[in-house]
């Protein structure tokens, strides 16, 4: 039975290597030139950027993923744990380094707020039972019907997992000082809301951050992209490159052939791993859509984001491999994201420096730095603007290191809104997908198959079960799965 696959982001590997070694005869359809979605790579100058993720959290399942077809991590990539995992510089360039160690860090959080450190373990204990719950168990859900969820032990589950409560609330029966607040809230912002307007079940990030640990896989992250491409041509899958789709024709119900820029190509099977809204209002006729554009018009996105690839000539101090710049206001920042969308006035970033753990990326004597503004979605995004928060991050970064960089950078290219929509037809110029509201989980979420489409399913970040790399990898699994009932051979 023949799948085609369209996409070779981590969900669009993770089903197409799975059917394979289900004994599907599986063919991944690429519209870039190279695999990996948003975790693509390239080189310039003699640096590698990676383009994309650059946080190594869950490690386990990762490890669960190569697992499955008898293999280990260590087989396709090497792991380090980073330590301190990493700095966030507060108002007045005040830097806090969190260290691996859970005892230590209970000792820091101590230091700030007396009794926190007996607080934090049981803060810990909690959002060990939700990741446990919902890593393991829940997301592995393919959220199809209500069914699923109607047992007992799940809506005992469900309501130990704080569904319906924030997370700003839960947090705060833990801690007051404003410091702890802003590191335990700062995942939040990556999910896609405001801590306020997301579940407190999501403490399990702080859990698989703090207790998991943040690692690196040495060469950067497109080891794993590497690892995964090697694994599914050792299944037997066929992943062609520049294949830009174009349509996926219909006949009598079932989605029969796939047309890109380079050919055709028949299919018993379609799985959709390229942007799900993309799918619907441009490869599909509308009748065969599950979602008109008013329903598009009214999901929650998470950020977009202004990025920046720079390659310095020099090495930066006080940079350690990941750090947060929360100097400004977390609030406004927020605000201007999702509740008035537009540029931030006092933009929050993210500097990545994997030079400190890898130096193979960079020449010697260099540094590679990746810098990362969560904006607002389906914003004006032109070279100007670009340009103004380049050098409004750039001010504050020097500052805090102390040494000019501008005059240093040998190489900077820029990523925002319109490159998301060239490069992965990304709704509204989305980089992460849907942000995790109470509205938007499980079965309130697109559904991972077509309603009016036999032999159609989608998988990624903007389905079951969201947004993220492992919750990526899982959507492939997941999705595997259904398709194997639905067509098993």
């Amino acid at each position: 039975m023949k799948v085609i696959v369209i996409g070779s982001g981590f969900s669009g590997l993770s089903v197409a290597t799975s059917l394979a070694d289900k004994g599907y005869e599986v063919t991944i359809l690429e519209k870039n030139s190279v695999a990996g979605g948003r975790a693509r790579v390239f080189q310039a100058k003699g640096f590698t950027f990676d383009m994309g993720p650059s946080w190594y959290w869950m490690p386990d399942v990762f490890d669960n993923y190569f697992a499955k077809f008898n293999k280990k991590t260590s087989d396709y990539y090497d792991l380090v744990r980073l330590d301190p995992s990493y700095s966030v510089i507060l108002e007045g360039n005040e830097t806090i380094n969190l260290p691996a160690s859970i005892n230590k860090l209970g000792d820091l959080f101590e230091s700030m707020e007396v009794g926190s450190k007996e607080k934090f373990q049981e803060f810990l204990r909690q959002a060990e039972y939700k990741y446990d719950v919902g890593i393991n168990q829940f997301v592995w859900k393919p959220s199809t019907s209500i069914t699923e969820f109607l047992s007992l032990k799940l809506l005992y589950d469900v309501v130990r997992l704080d569904v319906f409560q924030s997370f700003a609330s839960h947090i705060r029966k833990f801690f007051k000082d404003e410091k702890i607040l802003k590191m335990m809230e700062f995942p939040i912002l990556f999910l896609g809301a405001t801590p306020e307007n997301t579940p407190a079940m999501y403490s399990l990030m702080n859990y698989a951050e703090m207790k998991l640990g943040t690692w690196y896989p040495m060469g950067g992250m497109f080891k794993i992209v590497e690892g995964m491409v090697k694994l599914a041509e050792e299944k037997g899958v066929k992943i062609l490159l520049n294949q830009d789709v174009q349509k996926i024709e219909v006949i009598d119900g079932s989605a029969k052939k796939v047309i890109t820029n380079q050919g055709e190509f028949m299919a018993d099977v379609i799985v959709a791993s390229a942007d799900y809204h993309h799918v619907e209002d441009k490869l599909l006729g509308e009748e065969y859509r599950n979602y008109d554009e008013e329903y598009w018009k009214k999901r929650v996105m998470a950020p977009s984001s202004l990025l920046f690839y720079l390659g310095i000539n020099k090495r930066i101090p006080k940079l350690l491999h990941h750090n947060l710049f929360f100097d400004e206001d977390f609030k406004v920042h927020a605000h201007e994201i999702y509740t008035a969308p537009q540029w931030p006035s006092k933009p929050l970033f993210y500097a990545s420096a994997p030079t400190k753990t890898d130096e193979s990326i960079a020449p010697e004597g260099c540094e590679n730095v990746f810098l990362l503004i969560p904006v607002a979605p389906d914003l004006e995004d032109s070279e100007e603007i670009r340009e103004k928060y380049y050098h409004i991050i750039m001010e504050r970064l020097e500052k805090y290191c102390g040494v000019s960089i501008r005059d240093a950078v040998v190489f900077k290219r820029s990523y925002a809104h319109s490159d998301f929509k060239a490069d992965y037809n990304a709704f509204r110029g989305n980089a992460y997908g849907l942000a995790n509201t109470l509205m938007q989980t499980a079965l309130l979420k697109p559904s991972l198959k077509s309603k009016k489409v036999k032999n159609l399913f989608y998988t990624g970040q903007l389905t079951v079960p969201g947004p993220g790399v492992p919750p990526s990898l899982i959507s492939g699994l997941v999705v595997a799965e259904e398709v194997n009932k639905a067509f098993s051979i």
